[in-house]
Order: structure tokens, then C-alpha cells, then sequence
């Protein structure tokens, strides 16, 4: 069982919200954060090697002393306000006419711990390192991670409720998305909320890996250093946004190639109907129909490759995984790709960005084959996070991505 706790945020007043409020810092580079960054941006504290000219080392003291000083900077300027009480959140995102409805709580450090709060993703020492400094930093989680939970009717019809009143923000940022946040206040309301997660089963980590380790290494590192502790403390939580399974959809990750291990395109093809029935579909875009179905661009033409029988196990959920089959298949027997995480000659591009992007990169010379994948169901991540499993790199892209800034947990 889960346990979550309602928290003061610090938030922006609401008219300036949508100049505050920034995309996660992992979603762009930093010139890319440079160009989008409005003066009160939250860009300049969770990406603050902005602010030096020319763009700073991000993983450097100076950076890290920078993103200090702008968040103290933008509570002084009123940019940053904390609420006065603790409140529980909801956070709506509307994307392509379909709206998702979370909640925006403190998750419990120890459940991560235990298991309650299940992931299934590896995460790299360096990037939690980073993360974690940032938190340790600014005593506070600036950003918050993207959690799914078995739907609840209960919670849903609170939730609905709440968005009956007028938001506290409501706009559309400029990649076309739609944020709309409301605040939940009343305290029966507020205790009702507490008690229903504390009989949810498990948080799945959807999108946020990185951040939840790093969030529960601060905890860890804080009660450490408390010889008080209760497991009370606000350092016992951290910030999250909680969605109900039914609201999330997948979209594709997909995967671009260097070369072909010293094949021809034709060599290539050749080899691949070994375990796949190849159909040649033309220049027009082909997307992946279904479940083992791939689609692949490579000298000008899209072709369907549809994995044989046999060639994948629907009874292992990793072996049902595209990413497995086409990893196996062709990544590793193949084009000896053996190390999808750390290999130069790949490189992943999320769905959102279109399968006109695969076949740009690969008509700029930059790259030589792309492969677009059928994306992963929610059942697919439920499944193997509940049985310990661990899904390959890049495999799963959720959006719209939650917007950072809208609400801050502060740890003490």
C-alpha cells in the first residue's frame, strides 16, 4: 500500500504561471533552454548553465550555486509563492483533444524503498548523481515525477468534482498543450484522499526514474544525518503527480542506426528475412500496424518487417516487448549492437517528434536506417514492474510531459 501526504507548494501567482512554468529539464539541451527561457522561467534554476555566456558545464559548482541563488531570487521577486497551508492538487493536461487528470501529492521515500513504489526502468549512477545534488541543494523537489496507479472510482469522482470549480490555472503553452491546475482545500476532502491511497497497492514510476531515486537518496542521506528522526519529516516525501492507469497512453520510442555493420541495404534486407516477412511499402510513411509489426526506412523506402512465429515468447513479458524482439533480432545478431544504453552507433527519437523525423535524419546522411516500433501498453509496464523485471532502454514515451514549476515540495 501507498502513502501520500498533502504539502504547502510553492507556486507561482497565477498570472504569471505560464511564464514560470517550464518543460522538464531533461527534454531539452541547453541551448535548446537558452532560446525558450523567459526572465521569470524556472529554465534558469533547474537549468541554470543558461545564465553564463557562454553556456556553462550544467554539472558544474558554479551551475549548481547559480540554480541556488535564482530559486531564493524568484521567492524574493514574488515569482515563487508558498501556499499557507497544505493542500493536495489536481493537474489536467490536454493533448490532441484528450485530457488526463492527476493528482499532485508527497510519495512516500520509504515506499520507494520497499517496493510500493514500483519501477521499471535502470537508472545510471551519474544522472541520479546529478539530480541528487539538485535536490540536496535546494532542500526542495523542483520537479516533480509522473507515477500511474490502479484506477480508484472513489478518487475519480473526487477529481471530478474538483475540476467543476474554476482552475487556478488554465493555459495553453506554446508546443500546443493544455495545463489546468486546481487546488483541493478542504480538509475532509483532503483526509478522504490520504485514506484512499493508503489501501492503492503500488505507484508504477511512468516517467521520472532518475528523479525518484534521487529523491529518495536525499531522504535516505536526511535521516541519516537526523538523530531525531520520527519518519515524519517533510524529507520523508517527495514530489509526484499520480495518474490513474485508464488516463495514459504510450507513445512509440524509436530507434535510429550509424551503419550496417559492413552490409549493403541489400545485404541487410536479405538478412532480415531470416526472422521477418519483409514487404517493401514505398515512400509514403508506413506505420507499425501492430504487436511485432516494425517499420523500418532505409535508402529512400519504408517496408513493413513482421516478426515470424517463434521468433518472440508472448508468455515472457520482456520477450513480448518489440524492443526485445527487434534488439535481438537485429540490433545484436545482426549489426553486433550489444549495449543499447552505452553504444555510439544508435541513437532513440520519441514518437512525438513524428516517423517523418526518422526518415529526415536518415535522408540528411546523419544516420543510415530508422525503425519505428507499435508502442507498449500500460498493461505491458503493470506487468513487468510487478514482476521485478527490468524493461530495456528507451523503451517507454509518455506525453504531454508535466510541466515543471507548477508546484514545488520544499523539504523542510
Amino acid at each position: 500500500m501507498v502513502r501520500v501526504k498533502p504539502f504547502a507548494a510553492i507556486r507561482p501567482p497565477k498570472e504569471i504561471a505560464s511564464e514560470v512554468a517550464s518543460r522538464p529539464y531533461d527534454v531539452l539541451n541547453s541551448v535548446e533552454a537558452k532560446a525558450e527561457a523567459g526572465e521569470k522561467s524556472l529554465l534558469h534554476i533547474i537549468k541554470a548553465e543558461i545564465d553564463f555566456d557562454p553556456i556553462a558545464d550544467e554539472h558544474s559548482q558554479p551551475v549548481y550555486d547559480k540554480a541556488v541563488e535564482n530559486f531564493k531570487e524568484w521567492q524574493k521577486k514574488g515569482w515563487l509563492v508558498q501556499d499557507k497551508k497544505e493542500n493536495y492538487y489536481v493537474y489536467a493536461q490536454t493533448m490532441e483533444g484528450r485530457t488526463q487528470y492527476g493528482l499532485v501529492v508527497a510519495a512516500n521515500v520509504e515506499d520507494y524503498l520497499t517496493g510500493a513504489i514500483k519501477k521499471h526502468e535502470l537508472t545510471r549512477k551519474d544522472k541520479e548523481d546529478d539530480r541528487m545534488i539538485h535536490v540536496r541543494n535546494q532542500n526542495a523537489n523542483l520537479e516533480p515525477v509522473f507515477f500511474a496507479y490502479p484506477d480508484n472510482a472513489e478518487i475519480n469522482e473526487i477529481v471530478s468534482k474538483t475540476v467543476q470549480g474554476k482552475p487556478e490555472y488554465d493555459y495553453t503553452a506554446e508546443d500546443g498543450f493544455g495545463h489546468h491546475f486546481w487546488v483541493i482545500e478542504d480538509e475532509a476532502t483532503i483526509k478522504r484522499i490520504t485514506e484512499i491511497f493508503a489501501t492503492i497497492p503500488a505507484f508504477y514510476v511512468a516517467d521520472g526514474h532518475h528523479r525518484t531515486a534521487a529523491a529518495a537518496r536525499v531522504g535516505l542521506e536526511k535521516k541519516e544525518h537526523n538523530p531525531n528522526h520520527t519518519g515524519n519529516e517533510e524529507y520523508n516525501f517527495f514530489l509526484a503527480v499520480v495518474f490513474p492507469e485508464s488516463h495514459l497512453k504510450v507513445i512509440d520510442y524509436n530507434r535510429v542506426i550509424k551503419d550496417l555493420n559492413g552490409m549493403s541495404a541489400d545485404q541487410f534486407i536479405k538478412a532480415l528475412e531470416n526472422d521477418f516477412i519483409v514487404e517493401k511499402k514505398g515512400k509514403e510513411i508506413y506505420k507499425p500496424a501492430s504487436l511485432h509489426n516494425f517499420s523500418m526506412y532505409i535508402g529512400g523506402q519504408w517496408y513493413s518487417l513482421q516478426a515470424k512465429p517463434g521468433t518472440y515468447n508472448d508468455n515472457d513479458p520482456i520477450g513480448v516487448l518489440d524492443v526485445t524482439v527487434l534488439s535481438n533480432l537485429v540490433f545484436d545478431k545482426l549489426l553486433d549492437i550489444k549495449d543499447l544504453r552505452t553504444s555510439k552507433r544508435i541513437d532513440f527519437v520519441g514518437g512525438i517528434r513524428g516517423l517523418g523525423e526518422l526518415s529526415r535524419r536518415v535522408d540528411s546522411g546523419e544516420m543510415v536506417a530508422a525503425f519505428a516500433l507499435y508502442p507498449v501498453s500500460m498493461k505491458q509496464i503493470i506487468d513487468i514492474a510487478d514482476t521485478g523485471n527490468i524493461m530495456p532502454p528507451k523503451t517507454t514515451w509518455f506525453e504531454p510531459k508535466l510541466r515543471s514549476g507548477l508546484a514545488i515540495h520544499k523539504l523542510a
